[in-house]
This record gives C-alpha cells, sequence and structure tokens, in this order.
C-alpha cells in the first residue's frame, strides 16, 4: 500500500479490501446474479415467484406474454438456482427458492421499489394482506381446478362449481384469479384450447368431434375461439402440424 496516493492513514482497510478484491470468483458469481437480473421481464417473473407458485401458462397470461417466452426465462432462473418447480397434477408449478440468497435479493428488490417508485408500497402491502386472507383456501381453489380439467368436456357453470365446493360465487371468482393469475372462465377456456391443439396433432378425430370433447356443443364456436388463441382455424392447424411432421 506504499505506492497510493490517497492513503488516508487507512492502511489496514484499504489491505482488507485489496484482500477482498482479489476473490474473482466470488464477485463474478454476484455479478452473473446482477445480470441475470438485469432483464426488467425477468425480474418481474422472479419478483413474481417470490409471493406465488404459478404455472407457464399463468405466467404468460399475467406478463402477456408467449409461453415459449416465458419458459426461456424460466429456465434461466431455474439453472441460476432462483427458482424451483415441482408437479402437482398435471401442471408444473415454479416458484422462488426459499433460501437465504433468495430472501436477500427478493428484499433489495422490493427496498429498491419502494424507493424509486413511491405507489410500490401501498400496492405491496395490499398484496399481501390480499395473499394472507387466502392463505386457508388455496387447497380448495386447487380442488375446484382439479375438478374442472377432469370435466373440460362438460360445460358447468360457476354456480354448480360455487355450491360443489360450498363457496359463494363472488369468493370462488376472487380466489380463484388470486391463485392462478387469471379469472375461472378464462383459465378454463385456455385448458380447453391446449387440449383441442393436442387432438388435432395426436388423433385422426373430426373437428366436431373435437370440439365436444372440449365441452363446445356449437363446432363454429369452437373454430372461433380456437382461432383466438391460435391466430388459425383448427383445419388450418391440423394441416400445418401434418406438413412439419412430414
Amino acid at each position: 500500500m506504499e505506492n497510493l496516493i490517497h492513503s488516508h492513514d487507512e492502511y489496514f482497510k484499504l489491505d482488507f479490501l485489496c484482500s477482498e478484491l482479489s476473490k474473482d470468483k466470488e464477485f463474478s458469481a454476484v455479478s452473473d446474479i446482477f445480470a441475470l437480473l438485469a432483464d426488467s421481464t425477468r425480474l418481474k417473473i422472479f419478483w413474481l415467484l417470490c409471493h406465488s407458485k404459478e404455472c407457464v401458462l399463468n405466467i404468460a397470461g399475467v406478463m402477456k406474454m408467449t409461453m415459449p417466452a416465458v419458459s426461456h426465462h424460466l429456465r434461466l432462473l431455474k439453472d441460476s438456482g432462483l427458482i424451483e418447480c415441482y408437479r402437482d397434477g398435471k401442471e408444473v408449478f415454479y416458484t422462488a427458492v426459499e433460501n437465504e440468497r433468495g430472501k436477500i435479493l427478493h428484499g433489495i428488490i422490493e427496498k429498491l421499489m419502494v424507493m424509486t417508485c413511491p405507489d410500490f408500497k401501498i400496492e405491496h402491502e395490499s398484496i399481501n394482506e390480499n395473499s394472507e386472507y387466502l392463505e386457508n383456501q388455496v387447497e380448495t381453489i386447487k380442488g375446484v381446478h382439479d375438478y374442472l380439467l377432469r370435466n373440460i368436456s362438460r360445460r358447468i357453470t360457476i354456480e354448480d362449481v360455487a355450491h360443489q365446493f360450498a363457496m359463494n360465487t363472488t369468493t370462488l371468482k376472487t380466489v380463484f384469479k388470486d391463485v392462478y393469475g387469471t379469472s375461472l372462465a378464462a383459465h378454463i377456456k385456455m385448458h380447453r384450447m391446449e387440449e383441442a391443439a393436442r387432438l388435432l396433432k395426436e388423433t385422426d378425430k373430426n373437428i366436431n368431434d373435437i370440439a365436444q370433447s372440449v365441452g363446445y356443443e356449437s363446432q363454429s364456436k369452437f373454430s372461433a375461439v380456437f382461432k383466438e388463441f391460435y391466430q388459425v382455424t383448427p383445419a388450418e392447424f391440423r394441416r400445418s402440424q401434418a406438413l412439419r411432421n412430414n
């Protein structure tokens, strides 16, 4: 430390700091984490998963992204050890890893958000209060979700579900949206369209039968909804898949 221009009589402290700065591996590891979260979309997904457990479909809906784009970010976050996944029935859910590193990063993100966005604190407190309120009802809502998937070919009303699971309709809709990130109707519609796409790719069923299989009595109504999701009609989708496989 003899050659320092500005020593300020802090030789011991500077010796220690220089020793720490030589730890390239440690600084590189920290730098990699900040680089990973430098992407605002990835940061949002990590923050979301610090507060909830979500499937790719829900994250795509909340973030207004395609499922492949969401999967790309999830893969990077998972490879870095910031998030983990688990299977619950047919669904794969993602959530932040509950370790010291994850908690510290989550805390840093929220403190910076409070400092830079004054309205964030009030909104965030509201989210936490709502999440605590919903905690005891999550299992019931999962039961609702699984029941609807098992009966995807039936047109079941919200009133029917509310009666079967002993919930009023308003609570059912509110809690479902908090747990899965989209309305009950929109979420089940997405599952219907996913199942329809699978049947178009993997079976020779005619389009009317597929419409019936996913709960649509009208083939024209089914085709219109399918086109909303995939930007092509069911027949066009099937042809494109056949060409891709040949």
